[in-house]
């Protein structure tokens, strides 16, 4: 009987974290945020957390009819946490794709951007990274795709490249230039503060923050290469939920949009980005 009611408790207890929208009509609603990844979050000197996606979280939360308040959370540790119930949403640069679809759920995506490299002005790298193609789409198998990545193997042969952890980014390397020297950060940041120093030869990241990290720089960092996107670089970046939270999903869903069809999501982008990363 003893174990039959501790099973009992234990079934009570995870069903409380994995439902908690059973319990919930949304009307307060956690975001998490990793605020090192301007300028789609950031941290001010305050450590209030700013950004593409805090304003833009304002605007949905608003045709929500909901109180939303910003958690900073590690990139590391931020989907066991969603999962542990910390917070009820993730929005923060997290792009959508298979691997993190087995864990949580995902929003239809508020944003989309390639990713590119950033080395410093004078390095070899500079031109060698410039391989006269504006652009790689991983999701079309064209000779042109292949004969960039070829091209990139070669440049990046025997050199160090920075990442942050966990992130499409780290993927790529992984799949499609597993021979090359990866350091992986914590955050990108710091891989930039590597690069200036030398102990890095190249950083690869969304093209919105290796450029921020080239603007902190400009005498020393520049971004370079083509904007890879697609493939094991994701689908576009959306909130993460829990997959018991299909209704909060729902109601993100339906404001994302909405802010897109009306024009806040590219208004909001080209104030933070420079350009519109709106998915249309």
């Amino acid at each position: 009987m003893f174990a039959a009611l501790a099973i009992g408790a234990i079934v009570a207890a995870v069903g409380t974290v994995a439902g908690v929208a059973d319990a919930k009509d949304w009307k307060k609603i956690r975001i998490a945020s990793e605020g090192a990844y301007p300028p789609w979050n950031s941290t001010d000197p305050s450590g209030k957390l700013i950004g593409f996606e805090v304003d833009l979280a304002k605007d949905l939360c608003a045709r929500m009819k909901a109180e939303c308040e910003f958690v900073a959370q590690d990139w590391d540790g931020i989907i066991p946490a969603l999962q542990q119930g910390k917070y009820d949403a993730i929005m923060s640069a997290m792009t959508i794709t298979d691997e993190r679809k087995q864990v949580i759920d995902f929003t239809v995506p508020y944003g989309t951007e390639p990713s590119s490299f950033g080395v410093l002005k004078g390095s070899p790298l500079q031109s060698s990274l410039d391989l006269k193609v504006e652009a790689v789409d991983l999701a079309k198998e064209t000779p042109e795709n292949k004969g960039a990545l070829d091209r990139l193997a070669a440049a990046l042969k025997g050199k160090t490249v920075g990442v942050q952890v966990s992130t499409i980014q780290a993927n790529f390397m992984e799949k499609h230039l597993p021979d090359v020297d990866l350091r992986t950060y914590d955050k990108i940041e710091n891989a930039g503060i590597d690069l200036v120093s030398g102990r890095i030869d190249t950083l690869f990241g969304d093209r919105s923050v290796v450029e921020a990290i080239a603007k902190n720089e400009p005498d020393k960092v520049v971004l370079v290469g083509p904007n890879i996107s697609r493939g094991v670089l994701g689908e576009g970046i959306g909130l993460g939920v829990r997959k018991a939270d299909a209704d909060l999903k729902a109601l993100f869903d339906k404001a994302i949009q909405e802010s897109t069809k009306d024009g806040v999501v590219s208004k909001l982008s080209v104030q933070h980005f420079g350009y519109d990363i709106a998915v249309k």
